[in-house]
């Protein structure tokens, strides 16, 4: 920048005599030859040394003049370090490249010519500040506000007669001044989506001051956001009735549809389910097989829904969450007064609360040994003791177990009894993992997308087909619980709205690296990139329509609502088939 500290070079003055003499002998000899000189300079024994030429006298005794200690400076070095070392000692010697003595600063000087740098500095700052619309606010190592700019004034209606010198937090709670933040921690933002008043959202950037290494303000730009965030959160309001109505509707509709839940269109989850609409029909014990992750609770709660009524129960029960003190008590319930610590009341099992329905044992390989035992008799005899209980209770329910293990390598090792397996395994399902059914990516992260963006209250206006092939090319160990918890994690990461590789977590990103950069798209990846393009300009139009309505059809509002310049909100009105 042209007006910045003044360059050594600069304030450099040469009416001065310098001189390595080591007595009064080898001085000028007379006061005249000291004419027009402003100050005597001496080098002895590595150090400099300097007075005021008036004050010199050629015939005295040269080691008892009034000399000063100074420095010597490079011409070439920092002009701070120049400056500095000129305010500590009053004058410093200058020295050229090759250690010359090239002339003298003096900090009367120096301090002038910093001044000017500074009124320069300071006028093309409040220039710049007052040119931008949005809203720049800085605070000092105290927190309190030294700048406040008129987007500042505009965005918040607060005066800047009002607020400088003022701590912020006198005028906005603490937890949401973001400087704050920054100015504690150092760590800078950029877009983060931030709301400093309860009426007020914005996206904001800011970064730590930073002088001689140390933090000492802060500052902030913020744009106003509020009104994309209403018209965004009247959209997902109006979104969520209408899920609300669609899952009422479904409650009372007699051809309600069991795999409504389940997403996808790909041959592996096509054959699935049609194994599981044959073996429906009874009500035989079901076994379901699928590495964690897989959705194998969904898959059981269809087989209940394609043969239950409305009203008949379906109680899951993970065996792997239960200790095995708890287990019988849990499975069967228990008479008041059983055992120490009893609800005096006494308290009904799964079996009893699935009657007439299904009980689901996910994890049946977690089981305990003892406890397969008694499951097995359940099985067998359609009967069953309360803990503390002397009567036969009926078992009357459907039991459908699942499994993420090996069971006929648990029987060999004795982990697993082979009668239960056995009595178990009438019917088996197996859920194809992920990697098999990579046609369902699509609709699967629709479906989560749509999830997140309502439980967070955030739009993805911009989701890029390099992430969707990144999601593509995965192999997924974690299944869909995996994509679920991925797809969470980037709404939450895409706080502006954009999806950005860098958010995906590096299990899917180190998987491109280790396949040399290689992409491997299915076949018919462009239509999936093509529909979910398609999906995104159909939000994109519903929104810039509803923007169109509250302004009573004027663009030039609805392009200020929605934060966009008036000719790119025709030219997405002409893209997107807008009237």
């Amino acid at each position: 920048m042209k007006h910045r500290l003044p360059a050594v070079e600069q304030l450099i003055r040469t009416d001065c005599l310098f001189t390595e003499a080591e007595n009064a002998e080898d001085l000028p000899r007379t006061q005249s030859e000291w004419k027009d000189k402003r100050y005597v300079f001496w080098k002895n024994a590595g150090e400099v040394f300097y007075l005021s030429a008036s004050q010199a006298e050629p015939h005295g005794d040269f080691a008892r003049l009034p000399w000063t200690k100074t420095v010597l400076v490079p011409r070439n070095g920092p002009e701070e370090a120049a400056i500095d070392a000129a305010a500590r000692y009053g004058v410093v010697a200058v020295a050229d490249d090759a250690g010359a003595f090239a002339g003298y600063i003096e900090a009367a000087g120096a301090l002038a010519a910093v001044f000017r740098s500074y009124r320069y500095l300071s006028a093309y700052f409040e220039t710049l500040l007052e040119t931008t619309d949005a809203s720049i606010s800085m605070i000092d190592e105290e927190g309190r506000v030294v700048v406040w700019t008129s987007g500042a004034e505009q965005l918040f209606s607060i005066r800047k007669s009002d607020i400088l010198g003022r701590p912020m937090t006198d005028f906005f709670p603490p937890e949401m001044v973001e400087t704050l933040r920054t100015l504690k921690t150092g760590r800078s933002v950029f877009r983060h989506q931030h709301q400093p008043r309860p009426d007020k959202f914005v996206l904001i950037n800011t970064n730590p001051v930073r002088v001689d290494g140390k933090i000492a303000g802060a500052v902030a730009a913020e744009v106003d956001i509020t009104s994309q965030i209403r018209l965004h959160h009247e959209l997902l309001h109006m979104t969520n009735k209408v899920h609300h109505l669609q899952k009422e509707v479904a409650k009372h509709h007699p051809t309600r549809d069991p795999f409504l839940s389940i997403k996808g269109t790909s041959p592996a989850l096509k054959n699935t389910i049609e194994t599981i609409k044959k073996i429906s029909a009874t009500k035989a014990t079901v076994l379901i097989l699928g590495e964690s992750g897989v959705g194998k609770e969904l898959f059981a709660k269809a087989i209940h829904d394609l043969r239950e009524g409305e009203d008949a129960p379906f109680v899951a029960i993970n065996c792997g969450a239960i200790p095995p003190t708890l287990f019988e008590s849990e499975l069967f319930g228990y008479e008041k007064g059983a055992f120490s610590g009893a609800d005096q009341r006494g308290k009904k099992g799964k079996i009893e609360l699935a009657r007439g329905g299904t009980l689901f044992l996910d994890e049946i390989g977690e089981m305990p040994l003892e406890m397969q035992v008694k499951l097995l008799r359940v099985l067998q005899e359609k009967k069953y003791f309360a803990v503390g209980g002397t009567q036969l209770i009926d078992a009357d329910c459907r039991i459908i177990a699942a499994t993420n293990r090996n069971l006929p390598e648990m029987v060999e090792q004795g982990k697993f009894r082979e009668d239960l397996f056995y009595r178990l395994n009438v019917v088996t399902v197996e859920i194809p993992p992920l990697r098999e059914r990579k046609e369902d990516i699509f609709e699967l992260t629709q479906a989560f997308l749509s999830e997140f963006m309502l439980s967070y209250n955030r739009h993805i206006h911009e989701f890029p087909p390099e992430v969707m092939q990144m999601l593509l090319q995965y192999d997924w160990p974690g299944n869909i619980r995996e994509l679920r918890n991925t797809l969470e994690r980037l709404v939450i990461f895409a706080t502006d709205g954009i999806v950005k590789k860098e958010y995906l977590p590096s299990s899917i990103t180190g998987n491109v690296h280790r396949a040399g950069g290689k992409q491997a798209p299915l076949p018919d990846a462009e239509d999936l990139f093509a529909k979910f393009q398609e999906e995104r300009s159909a939000f994109e139009k519903a929104v810039i329509q509803k923007a169109i309505e509250l302004e009573n059809g004027n663009k030039m509002a609805a392009a200020k609502r929605l934060g966009i310049s008036r000719a790119t909100l025709y030219n997405k009105m002409n893209k997107l088939g807008i009237k």
